[in-house]
């Protein structure tokens, strides 16, 4: 008699069960974990916040050629800045209000567009006060689109992994950021100063071709759809501005604290993003070509921070990777600028962690701020406090611009360490959210 055992039965399930938990667990189980419509719908946010990120850098790595050609100094041009990220606040508010009422997907086919049209807008201003104008108006949609995009994909996440799959969609800040590195160490060389800075915002005109893609493939999440048409209360301000009353909780000090949460982390942010270049080539004295180089490992840096950060704020909690990120960041801004001249291999390889811990910071905020709201308000919500946020730190850059001729570029970045020392604080009003449902 054989002593061979028969072989285990299988039921029909249980092959398909096992090989999907093992896909989910996977380096890239979050995006299997989004399904078809969430992958689909990642791809327009990833894409379209990677070309939010292209025509926002065709500013600060035009700056020195725009000071020159329109005769600016440095409070001036400081001011483009600060006008682009004040209105952007009203663009993102109007964009989160429109996201809850008509959907994600219109709504951010519609920052798509308004961002693309005015930057080439840009290329064609005769002087500084319409180039001004113009760039304000592109703030208009530069401000909604990744609170939109956000939302669009948090809503496909699984609570296991909203986290990293946030922490992709913010990565792609950093492969429009390379891309505008790219094309103005190609133009730069290759034209002019005069004409160089317009071609830069003449390429803006690429996102319009993703809207076309958008319109087509992508799709809300069924139940944002569900909620978005049962209830009467969708986009509204007065519901984020609620305080608690009678036992009810309220969302007037969710919305308070993560607007300075917001306000810190983007005013350290975007002091970098503006004067970084600006400081490389006149206080550094590198050329085009050398400041593209710096760039690379500033950007490469933050490629890997937003993918890390993600990972992190899944494993940490969002309010721990924030808390994290904000200190090792003031920390990389006080070391970077204050490196000695002649040391420029040191201030080449220290680019790499200061891009790090400024973009792994970021990485939670768009599950954080998702899944601080509820499903009727979360664009009013995400969007007013991501984008007031965004406007009261566009104070930081500017005051840099205005104390850079005593300072010194270097000396006044260090209110991009100020900005991070606020995001820190205004955790305190906060609660953690990982692992939280968005039904």
């Amino acid at each position: 008699m054989s002593t061979t055992p028969p072989p285990r039965p299988v039921t029909a399930g249980a092959r398909p069960e096992q090989g999907e938990r093992a896909a989910e667990d996977g380096a890239f189980g979050w995006l299997h974990a989004l399904g078809p419509n969430g992958r689909r719908a990642f791809a327009g946010a990833f894409g379209g916040y990677a070309l939010d990120s292209y025509d926002y850098f065709t500013l600060p790595l035009s700056m020195v050629a725009l000071a020159a050609y329109f005769g600016l100094d440095s409070g001036q041009t400081a001011l483009f800045t600060t006008v682009t990220l004040v209105v952007s606040a009203i663009g993102g508010a109007v964009a989160g209000v429109i996201a809850d009422r008509v959907g994600r997907v219109r709504a951010l086919m519609i920052t798509v567009i308004t961002y693309a049209v005015f930057t080439v807008a840009c290329g064609f201003a005769p002087d500084y006060e319409t180039l001004l104008v113009f760039r304000a108006l592109q703030g208009l949609g530069f401000g909604g689109e990744w609170a939109v995009g956000a939302i669009l994909v948090a809503e496909y996440a699984s609570a296991k992994h909203r986290g990293r799959t946030l922490g992709a969609v913010q990565s792609s800040w950093a492969v429009g950021w390379a891309l505008a590195a790219i094309v103005y160490t190609l133009v730069f060389s290759f034209a002019g100063d005069d004409l160089a800075w317009r071609v830069m915002f003449w390429t803006g005109a690429l996102p319009a071709l993703l809207v076309v893609w958008l319109r087509r493939r992508v799709h809300d999440a069924p139940e944002a759809t569900a909620a978005r048409e049962q209830s009467p209360r969708s986009g509204s301000f007065a519901a984020i501005f609620r305080p608690g009353r009678d036992g009810e909780p309220g969302l007037l000090r969710t919305t308070v604290f993560a607007g300075l949460l917001s306000t810190g982390v983007q005013g350290g942010y975007y002091t970098l993003a503006t004067w970084v270049p600006t400081y490389l080539k006149t206080e550094r004295g590198l050329s085009v070509v050398g400041t593209g180089g710096y760039l690379t490992f500033l950007i490469s840096g933050a490629f890997l921070g937003y993918l890390t950060g993600g990972h992190l704020t899944d494993r940490l909690g969002r309010r721990r990777n924030i808390w994290l990120f904000a200190l090792l960041s003031a920390v990389c801004i006080l070391a970077y600028a204050n490196i000695p001249h002649g040391a420029d291999t040191l201030l080449l390889v220290l680019g790499f962690p200061l891009g790090f811990c400024m973009s792994a910071i970021f990485s939670g905020f768009g599950s954080y701020l998702s899944e601080l709201y509820p499903t009727a308000v979360r664009g009013t919500g995400q969007g007013f406090t991501y984008n007031a946020g965004r406007a009261v730190g566009a104070v930081f850059p500017t005051l840099v611009g205005f104390l850079a001729d005593s300072w010194g570029v270097g000396g006044a970045l260090v209110f991009g360490a100020i900005g991070y020392g606020l995001a820190a604080v205004a955790l305190l009003g906060l609660p953690e959210t990982r692992g939280k449902e968005l039904a």
